[in-house]
């Protein structure tokens, strides 16, 4: 459960933010190109071709010259969150499911996203996509807490599938924050990652201290959280071992993955103060 106090915290978090992470967060940018904006950055003689409805007739009175309004066209980014609600992120040790700190990551980038009157909208995905959208404004962050405090994590992921899906839905250059424990087959991460190398990416893993811990040895019964199969094992030390490898290599794979798409990768523990992982983010 995700405590409204949360949102306090983020609010006096927001204030403190250095204003050049701040900055790097949203994305803005400014075309000068003819658009349809508020703010006209300048003027150029008519040529056939232009948009007469552009036409400064104030100009023309004074000069017998067709000139034409160049706009400023706002092209800061969309920012979307997607978070995996798949039944392995219902797991946790320690204060916090891997669901739940997933979910108040999520919460903080909408939150400075609508703190920054950016759009943005935030999905949840395991079997299949809920997306809610907010233009702008800091109401729909309260809906969005509500909505997440409701969540049962239930089900397996096609990763992959899921991913092209979505990819369908962009109409324009956006930040996009996926936030998953990526417990899955490497390959579904390959082929999708790279579909947003045109985006502005940021690919968050979170794990539980016990899944980079292992800690477990002897004969054990293991059971997958996603499909409930249960497997009867013996856990000896060298057994701990390739599993550390395993997952070392599985978390390189990821990293590599996100950077060679011009993404950027971050790993946190559910032990990770919730803050000190914003930072990490935001300097990036």
């Amino acid at each position: 459960m995700i405590d409204i106090d949360f949102l306090s915290q983020l609010k006096r978090f927001s204030l403190i933010v250095n204003k050049r992470v701040t900055s790097s967060f949203t994305g803005s940018k400014k075309s000068t190109h003819m658009g349809t904006g508020l703010v006209v950055n300048d003027f150029r003689q008519y040529v056939p071709g232009d948009d007469f409805r552009a036409i400064d007739w104030n100009i023309f009175a004074r000069t017998d010259d067709f000139y034409i309004k160049r706009y400023e066209e706002d092209k800061s980014l969309t920012v979307h969150v997607l978070i995996d609600v798949s039944k392995s992120m219902d797991f946790g040790t320690g204060k916090y499911t891997k669901f739940e700190y997933a979910a108040m990551l999520g919460l903080g980038f909408a939150y400075l996203a609508a703190r920054t009157n950016e759009r943005f909208q935030l999905s949840t995905f395991s079997r299949y996509f809920v997306t809610f959208k907010a233009n702008r404004g800091m109401s729909q962050v309260m809906g969005f807490l509500s909505h997440l405090n409701k969540i049962k994590c239930t089900g397996h992921i096609e990763f992959s599938d899921l991913m092209r899906k979505y990819k369908k839905t962009l109409k324009s250059k956006s930040l996009i924050v996926i936030i998953s424990d990526y417990l899955f087959d490497i390959e579904e991460i390959k082929s999708s990652i790279p579909l947003y190398a045109n985006q502005e990416l940021k690919v968050i893993q979170v794990l539980d201290k016990t899944e980079t811990n292992f800690k477990v040895f002897g004969d054990v019964i293991l059971k997958d959280a996603e499909t409930n199969k249960e497997i009867h094992t013996y856990i000896s030390e060298a057994k701990r071992a390739e599993y550390r490898e395993q997952l070392y290599n599985h978390i390189l794979s990821i990293e590599n993955e996100t950077k060679s798409s011009g993404g950027k990768f971050h790993l946190f523990s559910t032990e990770e103060p919730m803050f000190d992982a914003f930072y990490k983010i935001l300097n990036s």
